[in-house]
């Protein structure tokens, strides 16, 4: 049996604090394919490369971090007549961690990793994980 997974999602801050928010995340503007890669359990860190979106100022920092709820991708409205897919998560209580102090120490952004991001879901390794959470949380 193998443990749980480790994901990004890259989100922009403003959709990131609605999730929070709300108990979930949505990825890629609402998608379902990217959800259903994450299964109970896995860790979740949402990566902002913006403040805001489409056209706000660039942040590049980790802004909440949690754990997939035992619960399937379903239906919602993002804004009248418009709906996507989210998925529910628990989010811990976290601090808003830039990625310069990080990179360093992390073995994904050794590689060309922007290109992994576009996807706006990706696998990490547990240590990454582990780095990130460390800086994100007190618990």
């Amino acid at each position: 049996m193998t443990g749980p997974r480790h994901w990004i999602g890259v989100v922009s801050r403003d959709h990131v604090r609605k999730g929070v928010a709300g108990g979930f995340a949505m990825l890629n503007h609402g998608k379902l394919g990217p959800l259903t890669a994450l299964t109970p359990g896995d860790g979740l860190i949402c990566y902002s490369p913006k403040a805001s979106y489409p056209d706000g100022p660039p942040l590049k920092a980790f802004t909440a971090i949690g754990t997939v709820r035992d619960s399937q991708p379903y239906k919602a409205e993002m804004a009248p007549g418009r709906t996507g897919f989210r998925r529910d998560i628990d989010w811990w209580k976290a601090t808003e961690t830039l990625l310069a102090p990080l990179g360093d120490r992390l073995e994904f952004t050794r590689s060309n990793w922007g290109l992994v991001a576009r996807r706006g879901l990706f696998e990490i390794n547990a240590a990454d994980f582990q780095t990130i959470r460390d800086a994100m949380t007190t618990e």
